[in-house]
């Protein structure tokens, strides 16, 4: 029976056989399973020679179907054949002192002992490689959180939405739940690599999370290993909640030598629900810091640079986007519409006020449109009650999930000038805000350009959009004209070919897109 297990899941003679882990990726899940092919995808960039060394060592700290560490094993199955002629010794060797994992759940304890070992139970007799317990290196430990203030002071986890009981899994996940990572195995490995959890649900609002990826990421380093190699969403790049530390370490951290950049999740994860902004994986390589290798991938091309990562504080994902803000901001000596555009709540409304009858004029989710609010409760701490203004959602691209596509953000049916006098709830942000109608018509008219827009969206990486993602579009401080993509591509020396490229990205702002 083990035979057969082995020769199904590790010689090469099944490829006209369905991989069961391929499978599952391809299925819609709550967990992010990895698919095999993307699996070797990454191994392919790590030096092949590990492969060859018997003295290699692998973790995985986030094992959840076992497919990291199983397409690693068939690596060193091959690599070892000439120092490991018997294939039971390598097996053994391989699965002993080479290959070790820290499982999500008990649940994927046992399906990653299953990929490996050929059998849940590695001290049973169906096993390839025999141990003395039922876990082997994959081990499962049920881990509590640590409740400090209502928070885990580990993860962040919320008290009241992650107590649990003994019968459920609690997702204090041990590696990011220690103190002291390197004591979990008591050794050094030269190899870290998984696709951790990214997030967990908190109490905030609807579907509020914490992002948790990050901290997989912080802990793996602490165990110095050799190369480090992660997949994990791209929305750290620009934006996430609680993420500011995490970014400007990552991009100030000369170790990562390779990033690759898939701006549709599907390229990596087919069967996910969603996952805005897309997803990446990186190389850390411990002993060569240099310029990073970014790797920009689409389903059909992809466009290769080496950067230094930390130009600006958030990440510019796209390499061909780099000549044009460098030249706008060569060009324009001024602020940028991040100085002047509102925070959330520019009139102290929350989304969810309830419209009144009578009061103030105000404006409100589409569905509702404009109605009032009672004057008591509308504060103008920006002083803009009394202008013209221009409003747009806070969220105006909620739903697209592949920023592949082209993105329009702002058109015609969900940006509102309001009067003076009129207000708006926190599910808008003002862009701009003036004396007169002609001053924010000539703004609308700024924002409109393609150029303006594709500069806003460098820094955009979710669907919420605050006043700092407009920290690459400057502000002209005088709106007086008519503007046009034209006039902005004299104005800051863009290329034919440049444009071409902004016009690729944003869609067009007329209509109801």
């Amino acid at each position: 029976m083990a035979d057969s297990f082995f020769d199904k899941i590790y010689r090469d003679k099944t490829q006209h056989t369905p991989d069961v882990l391929s499978c599952l990726a391809n299925l819609s899940n709550d967990e992010v399973f990895t698919p095999p092919d993307v699996v070797n995808k990454i191994l392919d960039l790590l030096p092949q020679e590990l492969f060859c060394d018997p003295n290699t060592t692998f973790l995985d700290p986030a094992c959840k179907t076992g497919v990291f560490l199983r397409e690693i094993a068939k690596r060193l199955l091959v690599g070892l054949e000439d120092k490991i002629p018997d294939l039971q010794q390598r097996i053994d060797h391989i699965f002993h002192k080479q290959l070790f994992g820290i499982a999500i759940t008990e649940l994927t304890s046992l399906l990653s002992r299953r990929s490996l070992y050929c059998s849940k139970y590695p001290n049973g007799p169906y096993s390839i490689t025999h141990f003395d317990d039922a876990e082997g290196n994959i081990r499962y430990r049920r881990i509590n959180h640590t409740w400090v203030n209502g928070k885990c002071k580990y993860c962040g986890a919320s008290k009241e939405q992650w107590q649990r009981d003994k019968e459920l899994e609690t997702h204090a996940y041990e590696l990011i739940h220690s103190s002291n990572p390197e004591e979990i195995f008591n050794m050094k490995f030269d190899v870290i690599i998984s696709n951790p959890p990214y997030h967990l649900t908190d109490s905030g609002n609807g579907t509020s999370a914490k992002p948790i990826y990050n901290l997989f990421v912080e802990q793996s380093k602490k165990l110095a290993p050799r190369f480090l190699i992660m997949i994990i969403p791209s929305r750290w790049f620009a934006g996430g909640k609680g993420l500011e530390s995490f970014r400007h370490s990552m991009l100030s951290d000369k170790h990562i030598r390779k990033l690759v950049d898939f701006e549709n999740y599907k390229d990596v994860f087919p069967g996910l629900g969603g996952l805005a902004g897309g997803a990446c994986y990186f190389v850390w390589d411990r002993d060569n810091p240099g310029l990073c290798e970014v790797v920009n991938k689409t389903s059909n091309d992809e466009n290769i640079l080496m950067r230094s990562l930390d130009e600006f504080d958030v990440f510019i994902r796209s390499n061909n986007a780099l000549s044009i803000i460098n030249k706008v901001r060569n060009t324009h000596n001024g602020n940028y519409l991040s100085d002047i555009v509102s925070s959330r709540k520019p009139f102290g409304l929350p989304t969810n006020y309830p419209p009144q009858d009578n009061g103030m004029p105000c404006q409100f989710i589409q569905r509702i449109g404009l109605k009032y609010a009672r004057k008591a409760d509308v504060t103008d701490q920006f002083n803009l009650l009394n202008k013209w203004k221009i409003i747009v959602p806070k969220a105006p691209i909620a739903g697209q999930t592949d920023f592949s596509k082209p993105v329009t953000i702002y058109y015609e049916s969900n940006t509102k000038i309001l009067l003076p006098g009129t207000c708006c709830t926190e599910s808008f942000i003002v862009l701009f805000a003036a004396e007169t109608k002609e001053e924010v018509l000539s703004f609308k008219s700024y924002i409109y350009t393609k150029i303006a827009r594709f500069l806003l969206l460098m820094s955009v990486v979710s669907q919420d959009i605050t006043r700092d993602r407009f920290r690459f579009v400057p502000n002209f401080n005088k709106y007086d004209m008519e503007f046009s993509d034209k006039y902005l591509c004299d104005l800051w020396g863009l290329t034919p070919s440049e444009y071409e490229y902004i016009n690729s990205r944003i869609g067009d702002s007329g209509g109801d897109n």
